[in-house]
This record gives structure tokens, C-alpha cells and sequence, in this order.
């Protein structure tokens, strides 16, 4: 066991699935070489590269897209929308046409994504950053959400949400980051 923050749980998570996996990406805006607004993900750009590490411009909806367009394609993306409130901006894309893949295609097309964002109040990040909104997915059917509580259920429920073979949306609560806790080193899965 390792000492480790939520957010250090959170980007040990990623680094396990893409060893582990050449198809896993990581896509979203500042998740490279910055670490992301909540350093989620430092480190990963230094590791994974370029190539498997991509930082996008600010388009939520740009985001979700290249997820579900390289999900199509045999990647397992990891796009992050920075905040929960965020969700709104491509919501469409997620609960019109990522939800339904599957369901539209009879099966023939699946979208192993994952759909990261920080949620929640009490931060002070102000009213368009707030916003606790897992329950959105939740009547969506297609998706899966997942909530973690703890560094080590970061890290073992993410790398089950890269391996699940349909799309998770997957909320990390702001004032949990700096929460410190034991997390299993080596490999760590959580079922969903």
C-alpha cells in the first residue's frame, strides 16, 4: 500500500490502464504537459507522450467528439470536461449519441470511454463551476456513473471504467484532491 492524494489515486488509475493498455488516451483541455487545472494528470504527458496525451483547445463539445469518434475506432479514450457544469456544453453528444451507440447500431458499435470531470461545491470557484451534477447521467440510459469517496477507489474504479467496454461518466468531487489515503500498488481494479 502507498500513501497517496485523491488526485494522485486519480492519475495512478490512468498511468495503470494506459501501461497496461496501448489503446488508452487521455484527451482534454490542459491534461498534458500543465497536469490539468487539478493536477490529475501530471505526469502523464512526461510518461505517455504526445501521441496517447493530447491537450485540446477549450470545446467541450470538441472534447466528447474525438472521444467518441476515437472509441469508434478501437481507442479507449479518457476525455476530461474540466468541470461538471461543463457537461451542458456537449451534452447532447453524450446523452444523444454516446448513450445510444450501441443501442442504434444493434450492437455492432460499442464506445469504451470514459468521461472524467472534478464536480461539486464548496471550493469557492463560483456559481458556473459548482455544481454537483452526477445526477444528470443517471437517467440517461446507456451511461454508467461512477462516484469514488477515496484515493483508493480512484484509482481501482477508473481503471474499471477504461475497461469497461461502454461509457462511463466518472465524477471526482473538488474538496476530495488533497484527501489522503492507502491505495493498493501494482494493479488495482474496482468492479463496477
Amino acid at each position: 500500500m502507498a500513501e497517496l492524494s485523491f488526485r494522485e489515486a486519480v492519475a495512478a488509475g490512468i498511468a495503470q490502464e494506459m501501461e497496461r493498455d496501448p489503446t488508452v488516451m487521455l484527451v482534454g483541455e490542459d491534461v498534458g504537459a500543465g497536469g490539468g487545472v487539478f493536477k490529475a494528470t501530471e505526469g502523464l504527458f512526461e510518461r505517455f507522450g504526445p501521441e496517447r496525451v493530447w491537450d485540446t483547445p477549450i470545446s467541450e463539445q470538441a472534447i466528447v467528439g474525438a472521444a467518441m469518434g476515437a472509441a469508434m475506432t478501437g481507442i479507449r479514450p479518457v476525455a476530461e470536461i474540466m468541470f461538471s457544469d461543463f457537461l451542458a456544453t456537449c451534452w447532447d453528444g453524450i446523452a444523444n449519441e454516446i448513450a445510444k451507440m450501441r443501442y442504434m447500431t444493434g450492437g455492432q458499435v460499442g464506445l469504451p470511454l470514459v468521461i472524467r470531470c472534478a464536480n461539486g461545491a464548496g471550493v469557492h470557484f463560483g456559481a458556473q463551476h459548482s455544481q454537483s451534477a452526477e445526477n444528470w447521467p443517471m437517467a440517461i440510459p446507456g451511461l454508467k456513473v461512477v462516484v469514488p469517496s477515496n484515493p483508493a477507489d480512484a484509482k481501482g474504479l477508473l481503471a474499471a471504467s477504461i475497461r469497461d467496454d461502454d461509457p462511463v461518466v466518472f465524477f471526482e468531487h473538488k474538496s476530495l484532491y488533497p484527501m489522503k489515503g492507502q491505495v493498493p500498488e501494482g494493479e488495482s481494479v474496482v468492479p463496477l
